[in-house]
């Protein structure tokens, strides 16, 4: 189960620049961070991937990848994690960083 999941997700990330939000509803940070999350998703529409996952609804996955604190965002490229950042971010940096991975 836990290496279906694991295929099934990078193959979700395996072209192109993806953010990844892994986030759970119970998590006020996490909440902070869905709007901005949005925001992103509209300004970087078509040209980056977003995806959301919920840490309760996929603990194996969120193992496998060794979160211990959300939120968590994930830039990858063509497969491969390039920027991580854990807690709440200002939206520059995020900005910032995806416009980077665009490059």
């Amino acid at each position: 189960m836990v290496q279906e999941l694991q295929n099934s997700f990078m193959e979700e990330v395996k072209e192109g620049v993806t953010f990844v939000d892994f986030y759970a509803n119970w998590c006020t940070p996490c909440r902070m961070m869905m709007p901005v999350v949005e925001e992103l998703s509209e300004e970087f529409n078509g040209k980056v991937k977003f995806i959301k996952v919920n840490t309760d609804d996929n603990q194996d996955l969120a193992l496998s990848l060794n979160i211990q604190s959300i939120p968590r965002f994930y830039i990858f490229k063509d497969q491969s994690a390039v920027k991580v950042f854990v807690g709440a971010q200002k939206k520059e940096t995020l900005v910032s960083a995806l416009e980077e991975c665009l490059k």
